[in-house]
């Protein structure tokens, strides 16, 4: 296996774009991304596209990532597309990585890109509900508690939290710390959806979603597009002198095995390994928080602490950027927004510019070295359906 360096990233703003299409948000993250690599767009060797809910929302299907990078001038290489749910992007990430790891390619593309906008709401929902087992919907956690024209996977969240809350005896003001601390992050982010710091008050008097978590708590629905190029260490020396390498990339998927760690945990395990580096050794992190939840729990899984201590995590301030381990400093879900197929590489984007010491306003002091993304999606055998973590080092 060859090392692999991340080369150029680009994004759009995450957020109701109308005026835009799938085709046209794909090709404005990749323009970005290409004059990011300094390369040519014909340089590219292969596209992984990632993708989630076209099909049901916009009705476009099979070859999602051909009509999307067609337009943008990119064709008559492979292309392949990945539908991993809110794991599609990272997933797209990952074959792309193994692509040039392999020494197959030299250079390749990863785009996620989503539109999650449309007048009839309900197909956003469907979206949603159909990554789970939709056989079995009705046994979903939390389902006795889905109110109509809101997302199932609240409901979870919701379930999910509220026992850990009670085993560990924390209050709701934990949550709204964390999306706080978020909200703030966001203001700082141009490609964020939500660009208004929030206090703690605001976020504890917005509306009930799913109890315990509020509205304020909770992504929101977005559009937009995130892009990665990713080359070999080889190709890399002809464009940049400062290259961040791809230390681990790993995907993993719900077991029925009960007696299992959950996907994260097994998943952030292996990447560790692969990396040679523990969880001390991380200076900034980016979290799947589709709730202000799954930041506190990430905290426990990836071993930023020990079990039930996220809380005190959240309280000292360790997470914020100039903590000791700041997480989510891009805003996160919550505040950056959360175009599903499009959040893996945004991720992956943010801790790049972090590593490069290019965030502007949301760069964290004495610019990190080691980064890592938790990248999750679906809902399966009580665990995510599909789970990526990345990690990545100067």
């Amino acid at each position: 296996m060859q090392k692999v360096v991340v080369l150029g990233v680009g994004m759009t703003k995450f957020g109701k774009h109308s005026d835009k299409s799938l085709k046209d948000l794909g090709k404005e993250a990749l323009t970005h991304a290409v004059q990011d690599a300094n390369i040519e767009l014909s340089q590219i060797e292969a596209a992984y596209v990632g993708n989630a809910g076209a099909g049901l929302i916009t009705g476009q299907e099979c070859i999602r990532g051909q009509v999307i990078l067609s337009s943008a001038g990119l064709s008559g290489i492979p292309i392949i597309n990945t539908e991993n749910a809110c794991a599609s992007g990272s997933t797209a990430f990952h074959l792309a990585w193994m692509a040039v790891a392999s020494g197959l390619y030299d250079i390749v593309l990863a785009l996620g890109a989503e539109k999650m906008f449309h007048p009839e709401k309900n197909r956003v929902f469907s979206v949603l509900e159909s990554s789970t087992d939709i056989e079995q919907l009705s046994s979903f956690p939390g389902y006795g508690e889905h109110k109509e024209g809101q997302s199932i996977f609240m409901d979870l969240y919701a379930w999910t939290i509220k026992n850990y809350m009670t085993k560990y005896d924390i209050d709701e003001r934990v949550l709204a710390k964390i999306a706080v601390k978020n909200s703030y992050n966001g203001s700082l982010n141009p490609y964020a959806q939500y660009q208004k710091a929030q206090s703690l008050e605001e976020v504890l008097e917005s509306r009930i979603i799913s109890d315990p978590l509020r509205l304020k708590m909770c992504s929101p629905i977005s559009d937009g597009a995130a892009a990665a190029i990713i080359c070999s260490e080889k190709a890399a020396r002809l464009y940049t002198n400062k290259p961040v390498y791809v230390a681990a990339s790993v995907l993993t998927s719900g077991s029925q095995k009960q007696e299992e760690m959950q996907t994260v945990e097994r998943a952030s395990r292996k990447a560790f390994e692969l990396a040679n580096i523990g969880p001390k050794d991380l200076r900034v992190v980016e979290v799947h928080d589709a709730a202000a939840s799954g930041e506190l729990l990430m905290y426990d899984q990836l071993g930023l602490c020990s079990p039930g201590e996220g809380a005190r995590l959240i309280e000292s301030g360790a997470t914020k950027i100039g903590g000791k381990i700041p997480v989510n400093p891009s805003g996160g879900l919550i505040s950056r927004g959360h175009p599903i197929g499009a959040t893996g590489i945004a991720q992956i984007a943010e801790i790049t510019w972090q590593l490069r010491g290019q965030a502007g306003a949301r760069q964290i002091p004495n610019q990190p070295k080691v980064g890592l993304t938790e990248n999750a999606g679906g809902y399966l055998n009580g665990d995510n359906g599909a789970t990526c973590i990345h990690i990545f080092k100067l």
